[in-house]
């Protein structure tokens, strides 16, 4: 139990001062295009354990986005698309669960349930936290064009860091 602890709270601190020190300013920005930004740090979320209670995960994507939002200087956007992929993550996991199950002990990574179907999970949870990350920061459907194509460009982006991740790290835990 402790080891898991520690596993996810060094991923946190990881992938969040990634996020904050490198990605910030890596997204590209020409000038009349500046609709791609990379997103890897909802992958924490993603991949804590399925015996997590989902209040303590709704907590923890409030956090995790907060942490975000000091470094961003956006006053509570990163926290709520978190929490709202925090809070969607069940329905996600009802979705595509497989056949026969999940074992609760584990976290839904590529080396459990295979790439493809991770590759579903978290192009589901990415998109909509994508989606209303951008409606919240844009206060409006007026842009709903606008949003859409900021969600897609950014999806397609932050979904190959994603896959990259996996692959890189294969979390065991």
């Amino acid at each position: 139990m402790n080891s898991t602890i520690l596993t996810h709270t060094l991923r946190f601190i990881g992938i969040t001062l990634f996020q904050v020190l490198l990605l910030k300013g890596a997204s590209p920005s020409w000038e009349n295009f500046n609709y791609i930004q990379i997103f890897l740090y909802p992958v924490f979320i993603m991949l804590l354990p399925l015996r997590t209670p989902n209040t303590l995960v709704i907590f923890l994507g409030f956090v995790t986005g907060l942490a975000v939002d000091l470094f961003y200087d956006s006053v509570g956007v990163h926290a709520s698309a978190c929490v709202f992929m925090a809070f969607i993550r069940p329905a996600i996991l009802a979705l595509v669960e497989p056949r026969g199950g999940y074992n609760v002990n584990h976290s839904p990574t590529k080396r459990r349930f295979g790439i493809g179907w991770f590759t579903i999970y978290s192009s589901c949870l990415m998109f909509a936290f994508l989606f209303w990350y951008f409606s919240v920061e844009a206060f409006t459907f007026y842009y709903f064009w606008d949003i859409l194509l900021r969600t897609l460009s950014s999806f397609l982006v932050s979904m190959v860091f994603v896959v990259i991740y996996q692959y890189i790290f294969d979390p065991k835990e």
